[in-house]
């Protein structure tokens, strides 16, 4: 396999990280596994995988001087491929030594990598989708689409999940920036109008429960209660919610490797119980093959 798409430097630029990062990864990669393995020869029309905050495609981590692959050419390089690949950017530099990257493999013809903000470009990417679905083919499903939803910080928006619930399926791995709502909900919680918080809950009930979390009134559980509310929204998009009575759990956090302080968690989204047993089959162990606890 060329050097583009092997974990290690190529000459092109990497984006540094801390060690959290591979954990995020190794989930990932390991979804993305079970994913193509189980859906590969399954009628349907395509397979899409999305990923609306790319990068450039590798990773490097200073501290232990290793260069792990990105999301995106974790995708790229799964033992059984998707059909289809939309990866966005909001840095044309980032773009561009992406499409370098992806033009190593054999099936670059079926990657498209946009510049802008995934935001935006969710719907025409979406658009594209409903059109391929809305082909009548006898003996194919319907499209089968991962959407990656990744940011650095808080950039989502919920608009953005909600057009990406449009298709018939499509699944989602959701970055939930608890470490980053550590950080800017208290001052988010005293400006007027709309802030990214708000936009990334998609409205303002988060300060009902921050408020109630504030005063003492309900002072434990804050992103529980949080992370319900969001997975009530998706409820009403149409993704089920199954819950596992063991003390796994299904929303992996990852920490600070230092000083052990929760960064973020992966919130996964499924319009079916299969995706929900796939999630679950991978984060029962983190990356170190150890059973997970909550």
């Amino acid at each position: 396999m060329p050097a583009y798409l092997q974990p290690e430097e190529d000459g092109l630029p990497m984006r540094e990280f801390g060690p959290w990062v591979v954990e995020k990864l190794d989930y990932l990669e390991r979804y993305i596994n079970v994913f193509e393995i189980s859906m590969r020869d399954k009628p349907w029309r395509k397979r899409h995988y999305i990923d609306l905050f790319a990068g450039c495609g590798k990773c490097y981590v200073p501290e232990t001087k290793k260069v792990y692959l990105g999301s995106p050419l974790l995708s790229l390089t799964t033992s059984h491929p998707f059909t289809d690949y939309f990866f966005v950017d909001l840095a044309p530099d980032n773009i561009t030594v992406l499409q370098q990257r992806c033009s190593a493999s054999p099936v670059y013809n079926h990657v498209r990598c946009l510049v802008g903000d995934g935001n935006l470009l969710a719907q025409d990417i979406v658009e594209h989708i409903l059109a391929v679905d809305s082909e009548r083919i006898p003996g194919q499903w319907s499209s089968l689409n991962l959407a990656f939803l990744d940011p650095d910080g808080l950039e989502l928006q919920w608009q953005t999940v909600t057009t990406l619930a449009r298709p018939f399926r499509m699944d989602l791995i959701i970055h939930y920036p608890q470490g980053g709502l550590n950080r800017y909900m208290g001052q988010a919680f005293k400006m007027e109008g709309e802030t990214v918080v708000d936009l990334f809950f998609g409205g303002a009930e988060w300060r009902r429960i921050y408020e109630e979390w504030r005063t003492g009134q309900k002072r434990f559980g804050l992103h529980r209660r949080l992370m319900d509310y969001y997975k009530g929204k998706l409820q009403d998009l149409g993704y089920k919610e199954i819950f596992q009575d063991d003390e796994v759990g299904n929303e992996p956090l990852v920490r600070n490797a230092k000083k052990r302080a929760p960064l973020y968690r992966l919130l996964f989204a499924s319009k079916h119980s299969l995706g929900h047993e796939f999630w679950q089959k991978v984060v029962r162990r983190d990356v170190y093959g150890q059973r997970r606890l909550l």
